[in-house]
């Protein structure tokens, strides 16, 4: 399963990455997200539980992040719930378009499910399309909201 959301936010590459790479933060600022448990912190990378809802319906996981500032770039790994396993990859990039600055922001998700026969297309159909697209979707176009009007 391979999903990407995009969006071109006309803010700073900063305040967006201070915001996407703020996750704790996220259950105050994302209403579709219900908490952000902090397991551990070393500094360069953390274990958070996340939990979400995809239009009522509850999901959970939980995740490393490492947020790469000097690329402008998030990485997680989930460790932890059925999508265990999965990457993805938070990507900013600063264009100069005639509105103005723009950042094309980008979230990439990728994830297999070994299960035979049905596990692609439950990984492709369900997981990515239904559950995965949709989250990200909603995170992006909050996140884009945020940064363009707050500062």
């Amino acid at each position: 399963m391979l999903t990407e959301n995009n969006i071109t936010i006309y803010a700073p590459v900063d305040r967006i990455f201070a915001l996407a790479a703020d996750v704790l933060r996220w259950p105050e600022i994302l209403p579709h997200y219900r908490w952000v448990r902090l397991i551990k912190d070393d500094g360069e990378s953390r274990i958070v539980e996340m939990a979400a809802l995809r239009d009522g319906i509850p999901v959970k996981w939980t995740s490393i992040q490492r947020p790469v500032p000097h690329e402008n770039k998030i990485i997680f790994r989930h460790i932890g719930g059925f999508t265990k396993g999965m990457y993805v990859e938070w990507t900013m990039r600063e264009e100069k378009t005639t509105e103005g600055l723009a950042v094309h922001v980008k979230i990439t998700h990728e994830w297999s499910l070994a299960w035979p026969i049905i596990g692609p297309f439950i990984a492709e159909h369900v997981i990515g399309r239904f559950f995965v697209h949709n989250i990200a979707g909603k995170t992006l176009t909050i996140i884009k909201f945020l940064s363009e009007h707050t500062g």
